[in-house]
């Protein structure tokens, strides 16, 4: 009798509920409505973010707690995190005005900046900074005391968010003289880790990690693309030029580089498959990787394992726009199945129809678009809506 009460009690108990994401940001009511009011082809200027965080020295000196992150030069991608509903950003400026280590997210919902991860000391171009007391030698790796990573290069289109386990992964590669720098903390040059940097951060815990392999792993150029591909159970990094032509997958769970051989390697790869300063996203529906560089586009089928080049004009062209990691960004629009590239130069947004293989420049109606040289921008699948952050300025189109 006792144990049928107990357990009738246990059944009738309330769900525990699920951990809140932190940091916790109040809705923005007037925004929320704004953006539900949005016809296909519409957009809104929503006003200015807020920025939040535990800002540090080095983030108050670089005036991030006024700004936000800013878009950094090579550094312009921002990952979808589903889980959170929100964007998450990192990634240094090529030289100035500072080369830093932080981490952060946008929530449109919120019309906030939150700043997960201060920065560590600022890095120059080649080495650790005037200040590398925060940085240790160890294990051949370059670490922080704080655990975040002592060298920290663009992020190019090497940066994507591994929705399985809920880490954010950053290929991160860069020009610094890392045997001076090993003798400068004292450390033995011969025990470099020579494979890839990849690091992962945890939004949730908001702490950086190296993920270090062991051979074989690809190279790790510039200019490369690291994209989530939830079909093939890991994240894609992608290369296609003198330093390597190949596209690996990384297995999470097993810490493990495989090359897939696409195309059967060889010419055919080099021939089909996009050479470095791509942009591109990852189509579930279609289980393709589609991907723009410069004037032309290409796609990689998951299953049958092939890049193809679909499209390709002459660099003058205006049938369709210029796809370059420092100067556009273009991602996934799951409402209507198609990609959207925004062409930061020419100040122009365009969509993308994969079925078709059809480009189509957009002319949005309403609010203007920012005009700012250090935007950002994403895909808020939550809210079905394009949005572009020019620092605290925030506009949002809809464009189905």
């Amino acid at each position: 009798m006792l144990r049928s009460l107990l357990l009738s009690a246990l059944l009738t108990l309330p769900a525990l509920a699920a951990d809140p994401i932190r940091p916790e940001l109040a809705p923005n009511e007037a925004a929320l409505a704004a953006i539900a009011k949005l016809k296909p082809n519409e957009a809104v200027s929503l006003g200015e973010a807020k920025v939040v965080g535990n800002f540090n020295d080095v983030a108050k000196k670089c005036e991030l707690h006024k700004t936000g992150p800013r878009g950094r030069d090579y550094s312009i991608k921002m990952c979808w995190a589903a889980d959170r509903s929100r964007a998450l950003f990192c990634g240094a400026n090529h030289a100035v005005p500072h080369r830093l280590n932080d981490v952060w997210e946008f929530d449109l919902g919120a019309m906030t900046w939150a700043m997960l991860y201060a920065p560590d000391n600022p890095r120059d171009y080649t080495g650790l900074g005037k200040d590398w007391s925060d940085v240790t030698f160890a294990d051949g790796l370059f670490v922080t005391k704080r655990g975040g990573p002592g060298i920290i290069g663009h992020t190019w289109w090497g940066l994507t968010y591994d929705l399985e386990r809920k880490e954010l992964l950053f290929l991160n590669t860069w020009v610094t003289e890392r045997k001076k720098m090993a003798e400068l903390l004292k450390g033995d040059p011969a025990e470099l880790y020579d494979g890839p940097p990849l690091w992962a951060f945890d939004p949730a815990k908001a702490t950086w990690k190296p993920l270090k392999q062991v051979k074989p792993y690809p190279s790790a150029i510039f200019g490369g693309m690291l994209e989530y591909v939830p079909d093939l159970k890991g994240s894609i990094w992608h290369a296609n030029n003198w330093q390597m032509h190949a596209t690996w997958k990384y297995d999470p769970k097993t810490n493990v580089w495989t090359n897939l051989k696409a195309n059967g390697g060889g010419k055919a790869f080099e021939q089909e498959a996009p050479e470095p300063e791509q942009v591109g996203y990852y189509d579930s529906a279609r289980k393709l990787l589609i991907v723009h560089r410069h004037k032309s586009t290409h796609h990689f089928d998951v299953k049958a394992n092939d890049w193809k080049k679909v499209l390709s004009f002459d660099k003058d062209s205006e049938e369709v726009p210029y796809g370059h990691d420092a100067s556009s960004t273009f991602q996934h629009d799951p409402a209507s199945g198609h990609g959207l590239l925004l062409d930061y130069k020419a100040n122009a947004l365009w969509t993308y129809d994969p079925d078709k293989t059809a480009w189509t420049k957009l002319n949005p109606e309403g609010g203007p678009m920012p005009t700012g040289g250090k935007r950002l921008a994403y895909i808020d699948p939550a809210r079905k809506v394009f949005a572009v952050v020019d620092g605290v300025k925030v506009w949002a189109y809809r464009y189905r």
